[in-house]
């Protein structure tokens, strides 16, 4: 049986022989009118509180950083700006220490980013079979994530100290003696890598297990049935089912690896946390931009810098984009 979207009722005009007043053919066309532009109207009007929150608080910061990296302005006189081009670009890009950032936020964001993306998997494979108190290891999964960063770096940094540090206590036993987790070049990315692990894995594994539970039962039926075992379900039904929803995590995760400021802010505090450590090993791009802006108070040179994020960030979501595309083509 055919049915139908149930649509507003039209406006429906007297009959022609019926006698109206001019008082009332007036009051029906005035009715009529605004039938219609509620009609059309009333859409746009729905929508039009995001558009209004976005322009205010997302587009007109961004022109306006825009605006400011193409003046000198310092944080003692917000009120003098002088124009300066791309002076304040070619001051950043020609400075090593913006590439020093670059290289440490890129080498930070894929050391923390594929660990953390192939733990969530593996738990959410877990989670997806039927388990007893199933609901309580999913928030204790997600415990984590609602954790603030300032608490988790914190705590980490009492963890990675090299004087009386927990890790450290844990290695004497074992042979391996004390490291100095923060001043050196690697193991401060080790650190701040397992700080944004160990608080974005359980985000990842309730996306992850949310998309296993979309698929079909059926798939996994016909592959218990040619014999399949349990990891062979895995890499050839649930992996394939999951490729969009990888690619989005890939690109979330990137995003946020971009905008990591908490935690090597954190993780020495002071002084040195606020430019990276005493030789820049773990600064990234927003502690970078941090620095300029409010430590040096050069405005227009951290404009600049933000400005080169969003661009290193489109050229990422491309490059993910294509990636994805090829992806289908093959899968099609």
């Amino acid at each position: 049986m055919a049915t139908s979207t149930p649509t507003r009722d039209a406006y429906a005009p007297p009959p022609r022989g019926s006698q109206q007043t001019p008082a009332n053919a007036r009051r029906q066309t005035w009715r009529s009118r605004l039938w219609r532009f509620d009609d059309k109207a009333s859409p746009y009007g729905y929508i039009a509180p995001f558009f209004l929150i976005f322009g205010a608080f997302g587009l007109y910061p961004l022109v306006y950083t825009g605006w400011i990296a193409l003046h000198r302005v310092e944080m003692t006189g917000l009120n003098q700006m002088e124009w300066v081009g791309w002076g304040n670009f070619d001051t950043i890009l020609h400075d090593s220490e913006f590439w020093t950032a670059v290289s440490n936020t890129f080498l930070i964001g894929v050391m923390s980013t594929v660990p953390q993306l192939l733990v969530a998997l593996g738990l959410a494979h877990l989670l997806n079979y039927k388990l007893r108190a199933s609901t309580f290891w999913r928030t204790v999964v997600l415990t984590p994530y609602a954790t603030s960063v300032a608490s988790a770096a914190l705590v980490f940094a009492l963890v990675f100290r090299a004087d009386g540090g927990l890790l450290n206590w844990a290695l004497h036993f074992v042979g391996l003696g004390d490291t100095n987790w923060v001043n050196g070049h690697w193991t401060s990315k080790i650190a701040i890598s397992v700080i944004v692990i160990w608080r974005w894995t359980g985000y990842n594994t309730l996306i992850y297990l949310a998309a296993m539970q979309a698929v079909p039962t059926d798939l996994y039926e016909a592959a218990s049935l040619d014999g399949a075992s349990r990891w062979q379900q895995f890499r050839k039904v649930t992996i394939p089912s999951l490729r969009p929803t990888i690619l989005f995590t890939i690109v979330i995760s990137t995003i946020g690896s971009m905008q990591l400021f908490g935690e090597p802010l954190l993780l020495e505090g002071g002084t040195l946390g606020a430019t990276g450590g005493n030789e820049n090993q773990y600064e990234t791009l927003s502690v970078y931009l941090y620095n300029y802006g409010w430590n040096l108070g050069h405005l227009g040179p951290a404009a600049a810098v933000a400005w080169a994020m969003l661009a290193l960030l489109l050229i990422i979501a491309a490059v993910n984009w294509l990636i994805g595309r090829f992806v289908r083509k093959s899968a099609a």
